[in-house]
């Protein structure tokens, strides 16, 4: 399955009330979107057809949410649904994750895409290849880590992987509370060292699944307080359905060559 053709599946199964895209490129994910909408890339160039009420952000991510409310374009000021698909550098979108989580809900998803990189050289930090996702994968083990009251789903999409993020906390600070020792850890020279679990895909799930998934009408519901499950519940639905415990985990995974006391494990939520 191509990541745009899951994206409409994922719009259309979730219902999102309001979306956020950061990176826009030429639109063809925005185009996606039929609720009021936050687009953000300082160097956009849309060429397809938008059908949603949206507010256009010419400017980058680190701008847009030094704003002092930077959703308030969106009801509620709450995103439903965040596609992250900016620069391709791992510690660009680890603090997208950070602002975004902030402006959620623990029914809100958040799709990152380019997580999984098909060779080493596609995955340089210094881009020198014509497809590119840069070093972004590193937000599976960093997520895995820091972030285990989170679900942390890779998926195996063409051409290169997206990673689902569920059961969102806005009041969770264990990220920014250890940012600089993650970046000290993870954010290292070229070449890249990246882990085969994501080269092969054994650690990703197949997005037909994840579509087919009961634990999304408890989504819905979440957001209008109607649902008789919690953020609790929802991890125990998502990790039964989709056997991730099966998977393995990349969390004790860290490039080599860097301080080990700067990669203590933390377990929140």
């Amino acid at each position: 399955m191509k990541r745009h053709d899951f994206l409409g599946g994922l719009h259309g199964i979730y219902r999102p009330r309001t979306y956020c895209e950061i990176g826009i490129y030429v639109g063809g994910s925005l185009a996606l979107s039929r609720v009021p909408s936050v687009a953000i890339d300082p160097n956009f160039r849309i060429m397809h057809e938008v059908h949603c009420d949206l507010q256009l952000v010419r400017e980058t991510s680190d701008d847009f949410f030094a704003r002092e409310s930077p959703f308030d374009h969106l009801p509620g000021g709450v995103v439903d649904l965040a596609f992250i698909d900016g620069m391709h550098l791992f510690e660009f979108a680890l603090r997208d994750f950070m602002n975004l989580e902030r402006h959620s809900a623990w029914s809100s998803v958040v799709v990152f895409d380019d997580m999984l990189p098909r060779n080493v050289d596609e995955a340089a930090r210094d881009r020198h290849t014509k497809d590119w996702t840069g070093d972004v994968y590193k937000l599976i083990p960093v997520l895995q880590r820091y972030r285990r009251d989170l679900e942390v789903v890779p998926l195996d999409t063409q051409p290169t992987g997206l990673l689902m993020v569920l059961g969102l906390d806005p009041a969770n600070r264990a990220l920014s509370e250890h940012y600089d020792e993650i970046i000290t850890t993870y954010a290292v020279d070229d070449p890249q060292q990246v882990p085969e679990p994501v080269l092969d895909r054994s650690c990703a799930v197949s997005p037909e699944l994840v579509l087919e998934a009961s634990f999304w009408p408890d989504l819905v519901a979440g957001r209008s307080g109607q649902a008789s499950h919690d953020r609790a519940d929802l991890r125990d639905s998502v990790e039964e359905y989709l056997a991730l415990s099966a998977r393995g985990t990349l969390a004790d995974w860290r490039p080599d060559g860097v301080r080990q006391d700067m990669a203590s494990a933390v377990t929140s939520g």
